[in-house]
Protein backbone atom coordinates (compact mmCIF):
# COMPACT_ATOMS: atom_id res chain seq x y z
CA UNK A 1 0.00 0.00 0.00
CA UNK A 2 1.38 3.44 -1.03
CA UNK A 3 -0.33 6.71 0.29
CA UNK A 4 1.08 9.98 -1.69
CA UNK A 5 1.89 13.29 0.87
CA UNK A 6 1.43 15.74 -1.74
CA UNK A 7 3.81 18.78 -1.06
CA UNK A 8 0.79 21.44 -1.15
CA UNK A 9 -1.01 19.14 1.82
CA UNK A 10 1.93 19.91 4.01
CA UNK A 11 1.93 22.53 6.83
CA UNK A 12 3.34 25.90 6.31
CA UNK A 13 4.78 28.64 8.49
CA UNK A 14 6.43 31.86 7.01
CA UNK A 15 8.04 33.60 9.75
CA UNK A 16 10.25 36.00 7.19
CA UNK A 17 13.57 34.73 8.34
CA UNK A 18 12.21 30.91 8.39
CA UNK A 19 9.89 29.95 5.54
CA UNK A 20 9.02 26.20 6.91
CA UNK A 21 6.79 23.23 5.36
CA UNK A 22 5.73 20.84 7.95
CA UNK A 23 5.29 16.69 6.55
CA UNK A 24 3.80 16.27 10.05
CA UNK A 25 2.36 17.83 13.18
CA UNK A 26 4.52 20.62 13.97
CA UNK A 27 4.27 24.33 15.67
CA UNK A 28 1.17 26.15 15.29
CA UNK A 29 0.44 22.94 12.88
CA UNK A 30 -1.51 20.63 13.80
CA UNK A 31 -3.16 17.28 11.47
CA UNK A 32 -4.19 14.72 13.71
CA UNK A 33 -4.22 12.44 10.85
CA UNK A 34 -0.33 13.17 10.15
CA UNK A 35 1.49 13.10 14.02
CA UNK A 36 4.40 11.15 12.27
CA UNK A 37 4.49 7.28 11.01
CA UNK A 38 5.82 4.69 13.14
CA UNK A 39 8.97 6.27 14.93
CA UNK A 40 9.04 9.39 12.55
CA UNK A 41 7.82 12.00 14.07
CA UNK A 42 8.92 15.08 12.48
CA UNK A 43 10.16 16.07 9.02
CA UNK A 44 10.45 19.57 8.47
CA UNK A 45 11.80 21.88 5.54
CA UNK A 46 13.29 24.72 6.47
CA UNK A 47 14.59 27.96 4.64
CA UNK A 48 16.75 30.57 6.72
CA UNK A 49 17.54 33.61 5.16
CA UNK A 50 21.48 35.11 5.48
CA UNK A 51 22.44 36.31 8.90
CA UNK A 52 19.59 34.60 11.11
CA UNK A 53 18.62 30.65 12.33
CA UNK A 54 17.27 29.77 15.37
CA UNK A 55 18.55 31.25 19.16
CA UNK A 56 19.53 29.04 21.83
CA UNK A 57 16.56 25.98 22.85
CA UNK A 58 16.20 23.09 24.66
CA UNK A 59 15.50 19.15 23.80
CA UNK A 60 15.01 16.01 25.37
CA UNK A 61 14.54 12.20 24.47
CA UNK A 62 14.67 12.58 20.48
CA UNK A 63 17.08 11.53 17.83
CA UNK A 64 17.45 14.74 15.50
CA UNK A 65 18.88 14.57 12.43
CA UNK A 66 19.63 17.29 9.99
CA UNK A 67 20.54 17.10 6.24
CA UNK A 68 21.38 20.04 4.61
CA UNK A 69 20.43 20.49 0.52
CA UNK A 70 21.94 24.19 -0.08
CA UNK A 71 23.53 26.91 1.84
CA UNK A 72 25.47 26.05 5.37
CA UNK A 73 24.07 26.06 8.89
CA UNK A 74 26.34 26.34 11.93
CA UNK A 75 25.75 24.39 15.02
CA UNK A 76 26.59 25.00 18.29
CA UNK A 77 25.52 22.61 21.61
CA UNK A 78 25.68 22.63 25.34
CA UNK A 79 27.61 19.47 25.39
CA UNK A 80 30.40 21.37 24.02
CA UNK A 81 30.32 21.06 20.00
CA UNK A 82 30.65 23.57 17.39
CA UNK A 83 30.47 22.70 14.08
CA UNK A 84 29.62 23.74 10.56
CA UNK A 85 27.05 21.04 8.42
CA UNK A 86 27.33 21.77 4.68
CA UNK A 87 25.94 19.88 1.50
CA UNK A 88 26.71 16.37 2.01
CA UNK A 89 27.01 15.71 5.37
CA UNK A 90 24.62 14.74 8.28
CA UNK A 91 24.62 15.61 11.76
CA UNK A 92 22.82 13.69 14.19
CA UNK A 93 21.95 14.89 17.83
CA UNK A 94 20.76 12.56 20.83
CA UNK A 95 18.81 14.87 23.11
CA UNK A 96 18.70 12.18 25.70
CA UNK A 97 18.14 14.09 29.17
CA UNK A 98 18.96 17.25 27.99
CA UNK A 99 20.80 19.54 25.20
CA UNK A 100 20.62 22.97 24.55
CA UNK A 101 21.70 24.36 21.14
CA UNK A 102 21.46 26.87 18.38
CA UNK A 103 21.33 27.20 14.48
CA UNK A 104 22.26 29.56 12.42
CA UNK A 105 22.86 30.59 8.62
CA UNK A 106 25.97 32.96 8.71
CA UNK A 107 26.14 33.52 5.14
CA UNK A 108 24.56 36.54 4.29
CA UNK A 109 23.83 36.47 1.22
CA UNK A 110 22.30 33.34 0.92
CA UNK A 111 19.23 31.33 1.91
CA UNK A 112 20.16 27.75 3.73
CA UNK A 113 17.87 25.02 2.58
CA UNK A 114 17.71 21.75 4.85
CA UNK A 115 15.59 19.04 6.41
CA UNK A 116 15.30 18.84 10.42
CA UNK A 117 14.06 15.38 10.98
CA UNK A 118 12.95 14.35 14.43
CA UNK A 119 12.89 10.11 15.52
CA UNK A 120 11.79 8.98 18.70
CA UNK A 121 14.10 7.08 20.15
CA UNK A 122 13.93 3.13 21.58
CA UNK A 123 13.97 4.45 25.57
CA UNK A 124 13.89 7.91 27.15
CA UNK A 125 16.66 9.34 29.13
CA UNK A 126 20.17 8.75 27.15
CA UNK A 127 23.27 10.40 27.51
CA UNK A 128 23.12 13.27 25.13
CA UNK A 129 25.38 12.84 22.20
CA UNK A 130 26.31 14.47 18.49
CA UNK A 131 27.62 12.69 15.67
CA UNK A 132 28.11 14.14 12.14
CA UNK A 133 29.79 12.75 8.91
CA UNK A 134 30.35 13.66 5.38
CA UNK A 135 28.75 11.69 2.57
CA UNK A 136 29.28 13.96 -0.39
CA UNK A 137 31.87 11.56 -1.68
CA UNK A 138 29.56 8.92 -1.95
CA UNK A 139 26.53 10.69 -3.02
CA UNK A 140 28.54 11.57 -5.88
CA UNK A 141 28.45 8.32 -7.22
CA UNK A 142 24.55 8.97 -7.25
CA UNK A 143 23.08 5.55 -5.48
CA UNK A 144 21.09 4.88 -2.87
CA UNK A 145 23.34 5.56 0.11
CA UNK A 146 22.66 4.40 3.92
CA UNK A 147 23.62 7.72 6.23
CA UNK A 148 21.58 6.87 9.51
CA UNK A 149 21.30 3.77 11.61
CA UNK A 150 20.65 1.66 14.72
CA UNK A 151 24.29 0.42 14.83
CA UNK A 152 26.09 3.07 12.63
CA UNK A 153 26.90 0.35 9.76
CA UNK A 154 28.61 0.69 6.72
CA UNK A 155 30.20 4.13 8.14
CA UNK A 156 26.58 5.87 8.49
CA UNK A 157 25.54 7.95 11.80
CA UNK A 158 24.23 5.84 14.54
CA UNK A 159 20.93 6.42 16.50
CA UNK A 160 18.80 5.10 19.54
CA UNK A 161 16.48 3.42 17.20
CA UNK A 162 15.91 0.86 14.76
CA UNK A 163 15.76 2.98 11.95
CA UNK A 164 17.53 3.15 8.65
CA UNK A 165 17.92 6.18 6.67
CA UNK A 166 19.26 6.45 3.29
CA UNK A 167 19.45 9.03 1.06
CA UNK A 168 19.96 9.73 -2.82
CA UNK A 169 21.36 12.66 -4.92
CA UNK A 170 21.55 11.83 -8.41
CA UNK A 171 22.48 14.35 -11.49
CA UNK A 172 21.11 11.47 -13.59
CA UNK A 173 18.36 8.82 -13.92
CA UNK A 174 19.18 5.97 -11.81
CA UNK A 175 16.86 3.00 -10.09
CA UNK A 176 17.06 0.34 -7.10
CA UNK A 177 14.89 -2.71 -6.61
CA UNK A 178 14.38 -3.34 -2.50
CA UNK A 179 13.03 -6.44 -1.03
CA UNK A 180 10.59 -5.14 1.45
CA UNK A 181 9.70 -6.40 4.95
CA UNK A 182 6.11 -5.88 4.84
CA UNK A 183 5.93 -5.53 8.72
CA UNK A 184 8.09 -2.52 8.67
CA UNK A 185 7.04 0.98 7.74
CA UNK A 186 8.47 3.13 4.63
CA UNK A 187 8.56 6.83 3.82
CA UNK A 188 9.99 8.72 0.77
CA UNK A 189 10.81 12.08 0.81
CA UNK A 190 11.21 13.96 -2.28
CA UNK A 191 13.51 16.78 -2.40
CA UNK A 192 14.33 17.84 -5.75
CA UNK A 193 13.68 16.32 -8.92
CA UNK A 194 10.94 13.12 -10.02
CA UNK A 195 11.02 9.93 -8.22
CA UNK A 196 8.58 6.48 -9.17
CA UNK A 197 7.83 4.04 -6.32
CA UNK A 198 6.17 1.04 -7.35
CA UNK A 199 5.33 3.48 -10.40
CA UNK A 200 3.63 6.22 -8.19
CA UNK A 201 5.31 9.67 -9.43
CA UNK A 202 6.37 11.74 -6.34
CA UNK A 203 7.53 15.59 -7.16
CA UNK A 204 9.76 17.76 -5.54
CA UNK A 205 8.17 17.98 -1.91
CA UNK A 206 5.60 14.95 -2.24
CA UNK A 207 6.32 11.58 -0.01
CA UNK A 208 5.15 8.52 0.22
CA UNK A 209 4.01 6.01 3.16
CA UNK A 210 4.68 2.36 2.00
CA UNK A 211 3.44 -0.06 3.98
CA UNK A 212 2.65 -4.36 3.50
CA UNK A 213 4.88 -4.54 0.53
CA UNK A 214 7.30 -6.58 -0.18
CA UNK A 215 9.19 -5.24 -3.13
CA UNK A 216 10.22 -1.37 -3.89
CA UNK A 217 10.98 -0.33 -6.83
CA UNK A 218 12.78 3.69 -7.29
CA UNK A 219 13.30 5.04 -10.29
CA UNK A 220 14.58 8.47 -10.29
CA UNK A 221 15.17 11.05 -13.02
CA UNK A 222 18.18 13.16 -13.48
CA UNK A 223 18.98 15.96 -10.79
CA UNK A 224 16.90 14.29 -7.81
CA UNK A 225 16.86 13.82 -4.44
CA UNK A 226 15.28 12.00 -2.12
CA UNK A 227 15.59 10.51 1.36
CA UNK A 228 14.07 7.39 2.51
CA UNK A 229 12.99 5.94 5.77
CA UNK A 230 13.08 1.83 6.94
CA UNK A 231 11.12 1.98 10.28
CA UNK A 232 10.00 -0.64 12.79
Amino acid sequence: MIKVRKNEERGKADHGWLNAKHTFSFGDYHDASHMGVSALRVINEDRIVGGAGFPTHSHRDMEIITYIVDGVLEHKDSIGNTATISPGEVQRMSAGTGVRHSEYNHLTDKKTHLLQIWILPDKANYQPSYEQKNFAPVLEKGELVLVASNNGRDGSVSMNQDVDMYVAKSEKPGEKILNTDETRFYWVQVIKGVLKANDQALGPGDAANISLISRLHLQWQPNSEFILFDLP
